[in-house]
């Protein structure tokens, strides 16, 4: 008999140059565009303060998760380390978690897409939810014909994003200056509690690091490269999101900044460029805002259903959420299932509500991330046991900052999760 070959692995070529710049593509993208303009509105000038807690949460939550790759090195996430490390249940519970941060969180990016594209053309605020439905409807429609984007092209989105908020920081930056320090008196709105809500909804702009823990079998020494990587993006992503809060606040105050947000209006950004320096300089912001924010969408409609698909074939989900397509190239039904409910989310109109709702739904799944790190033995262990529990304090404590309509609401669909999960383990052992 012939002896069975190893199955081919992924050349080891990632250093952390490579690692950081995964992470960086992964994590900028809808959050700074319209986060920074909904947590203003909520603390005032202290959402600088919110911008680094929200970081050292996600600090605490990239380093749990790159402990659970290095042992585990599946993808699903925390969906197969609440199976591995916790109960069945609780693993069910988090991929139920990431569907419905995610779809809030892709909601949020649509809306955010027609958001800035309105403003820019300075068209009313009235077609931003047509035009967003339109974004998740084409988007859809490239997703399931098997289209992919390629690394090149989400380097040059990446490229474009972050070269229109270097634009963002380099116009405001004189108006910050000339402005003294008056846009940022008073520094606590209202109370200092503020600031923990518009820490949990900022903490929602640094997800994506979770890309680079999926890297171990490209990283060289993934011991090491996969924590420095993660420390190293997320105190880069930190530097431009303070970067852009202090110049945006500095040039024109919270007031204009949070009213962006308002109801419909989802281009804060934007709106802080053309009221500094005109519609031409607010239009370089608009195409890299609508540029992050479409190949957030789509990647985020492939990932989901690509979750989807796995709890389809594990009978987490009905079965036919697995079906493929004749070429086997895409689940058509699961990317159709993720479409509507995007689409239902961003019938809601209002990016506080769908940014609130990921923020929530995302916190407590990184709270089960961390709960599974703590379940690791000594000798699988990276990090001191403190971290994982700062993360999972950090995640329980934020989750509930948001307001109280939206984690009843998570708390209800959590609760619905589990009884469903439960009824179809139920059926199925009979």
């Amino acid at each position: 008999m012939r002896p069975h070959s190893q199955p081919p692995h992924l050349r080891r070529e990632l250093g952390v140059f490579g690692a950081t710049l995964m992470g960086l593509g992964s994590i900028v993208g809808t959050g700074v565009f319209v986060s920074i303009g909904i947590a203003a509105g909520v603390a005032g000038p202290a959402v600088i303060l919110a911008v680094a807690i929200a970081a050292l949460v996600a600090l605490c939550n990239g380093l749990s998760s790159a402990q659970l790759a290095a042992n585990h090195p599946v993808s699903g996430g925390t969906y197969e380390y609440g199976y591995r490390y916790l109960t069945p249940a609780l693993g069910f519970i988090a991929g139920w978690l990431f569907l419905l941060a995610k779809t809030a969180s892709a909601a949020t990016a649509a809306l955010g897409f027609a958001g800035y594209l309105l403003s820019a053309l300075q068209i009313d605020s009235t077609w931003t939810i047509p035009v967003a439905l339109l974004a998740v409807i084409v988007l859809t429609l490239i997703t399931l014909s098997g289209v992919r984007r390629s690394n090149v092209a989400n380097t040059l989105i990446v490229g474009v994003t972050l070269l229109s908020l270097l634009w963002f920081v380099r116009i405001c930056l004189p108006a910050a200056i000339a402005s003294d320090t008056s846009n940022f008196t008073p520094f606590f709105k209202d109370a200092p509690v503020s600031v923990l809500q518009a820490s949990a909804l900022m903490f929602v702009a640094y997800t994506g690091y979770g890309r680079i823990a999926t890297l171990g079998e490209e990283a060289r020494s993934p011991q090491q490269t996969i924590p420095r990587a993660m420390v190293v993006c997320l105190l880069l992503t930190m530097a431009l999101y303070l970067a852009v809060a202090l110049v945006g606040i500095g040039a024109v105050g919270t007031e204009v900044l949070g009213a962006a947000t308002a109801q419909t209006r989802a281009a804060p950004l934007e709106v802080v460029a053309r009221t500094v320096a005109g519609p031409q300089a607010a239009w370089v912001l608009a195409v890299g805002a609508m540029t992050a924010m479409l190949g957030v969408l789509l990647n985020l409609i492939l990932g989901l259903s690509r979750v989807l698909l796995a709890m389809g074939r594990r009978s987490d989900m009905p079965r036919f959420l697995a079906t493929l397509n004749k070429q086997q190239t895409t689940p058509y039904w699961a990317v159709i299932a993720v479409a509507g409910a995007i689409a239902l989310l961003v019938l809601i109109g209002n990016v506080k509500i769908t940014w609130s709702f990921s923020a929530f739904n995302v916190l407590v799944y990184y709270a089960l991330t961390n709960w599974a790190a703590l379940r690791l033995s000594p000798q699988e262990r990276l990090f001191p046991s403190w971290v994982a529990w700062l993360g999972l304090a950090s995640c329980l404590s934020l989750a509930f900052w948001v307001e109280t309509s939206v984690w009843l609401v998570g708390l209800g669909l959590v609760l619905a999760g589990w009884l469903f999960h439960w009824g179809r383990r139920t059926i199925d052992t009979r």
